[in-house]
């Protein structure tokens, strides 16, 4: 099911699932709250009942045998780092969400072990209707799995129905000094935007949420675009605070194993193409938000309107095409997305494009558009 009892009254929870997300969940938030988890062992077995592996041992006649049982027990296998992300359902999926996450997903779940979900909750800051949010939801789900992302590589889930993400926020908030949240960015901008007096303080609040996401996993890394890295860096200055305040020889007193609650995750920013710009300014980023739906892709637009917005998009009177002019951010942008869905280098993108015309250009780039989304949309 990919609705929620929280967003969408409709769904009755079952008190009796569990799953291991919230088991996992459980055991960081009784460590958070000072009541160490009764664990147990690796194997399984709990009451201090021996693996069956050293039952066995024990069984043996001699030392020698003990000893060959033991040598030939398989290697246990490499562990991958975890990768965690998530889009959030409001508004139709566009280019931006693609080349800046969705498209990298597909080749980090053959690298990772990934953990993909949509963020619903990170949707309700600001207004919205439940059963819009509702069919949102289950259409961005539609979409990870079009665009390749698979099950059986990743784990696919909404972010609603893993009620730990809300519990750990609390925790998290508890230890995050407000000043560090009146210190984002895009706090700033969207409360400027909206007004004081219709800005609720899940806004202000929602990057401990973020941080929840991130740090209920034990993430590795994260997929981030650069407008993102002070979220993520906040993430981490969470993590750092929480395990000063509550790991190491603290958390060992109180029965846990020690050291750090928390990993500290880092950063996994693409080379090219992390953000996506707006076909009407080179300069802001394409969203979802934005009035204008002339500024984006959506990955679900038909040929003819993917013509036209192209067609129609911002431009300037330069001759020639160029990636690292500062005067020409809306040319960097369209050569850098035209790189990106045709997964050619820069340098042959700057070899075949550098002395196109812009009406030579964007042919060519509606066509490699159109030919990439195709197989997504069917």
């Amino acid at each position: 099911s990919l609705s929620s009892p929280f967003l969408h009254p409709e769904r009755q929870p079952n008190p009796k699932q569990s799953t291991g997300s919230n088991t996992m969940s459980r055991a960081l938030l009784s460590h958070i709250l000072h009541r160490p988890p009764l664990l147990a062992s690796r194997s399984g077995v709990r009451g201090g009942a021996l693996p069956s592996r050293l039952r066995a041992l024990r069984l043996n006649c001699s030392a020698a045998e003990a000893t060959a049982s033991v040598d030939e027990a398989p290697a246990p296998p490499v562990r991958k780092k975890r990768v965690v992300s998530g889009v959030q359902p409001t508004g139709m999926v566009h280019l931006g969400n693609y080349i800046g996450a969705i498209k990298n997903w597909v080749a980090l779940q053959d690298l990772y072990e990934t953990f993909f979900f949509i963020v619903d909750l990170h949707a309700i800051t600001l207004p919205y209707d439940a059963p819009e949010l509702s069919k949102a939801t289950r259409s961005t789900a539609a979409i990870y799995l079009a665009c390749g992302i698979d099950s059986s590589k990743a784990s696919i889930f909404v972010q609603s129905h893993v009620r730990a993400h809300i519990e750990l926020m609390w925790l998290l908030s508890s230890s995050t000094p407000i000043g560090w949240l009146n210190k984002m960015i895009q706090f700033k901008e969207k409360s400027r935007k909206a007004g004081n007096e219709n800005v609720g303080v899940a806004l202000l609040t929602y990057p401990v949420l973020m941080a929840s996401d991130i740090l209920l996993y034990q993430s590795d890394l994260v997929p981030v675009g650069e407008d993102q890295t002070q979220h993520l860096e906040l993430t981490r200055e969470i993590s750092e605070r929480v395990n000063n305040l509550y790991g190491g020889r603290k958390w060992k007193k109180l029965g846990g194993r020690g050291g750090s609650l928390f990993k500290v995750p880092e950063a996994l920013i693409p080379p090219a193409g992390a953000r996506v710009m707006s076909l009407t300014d080179g300069l802001s980023k394409m969203s979802k938000s934005a009035p204008s739906d002339l500024s984006r892709i959506n990955l679900l637009d038909p040929k003819d309107v993917i013509v036209n917005k192209i067609k129609r998009c911002k431009t300037d009177s330069l001759p020639g095409l160029e990636f690292d002019n500062p005067e020409r951010p809306e040319c960097k942008n369209l050569l850098s997305v035209y790189q990106i869905i045709t997964g050619k280098t820069k340098e042959e993108v700057v070899s075949e494009c550098q002395d196109m015309n812009w009406g030579t250009f964007k042919a060519t780039l509606t066509d490699a558009l159109i030919d990439h989304l195709q197989p997504i949309q069917v």
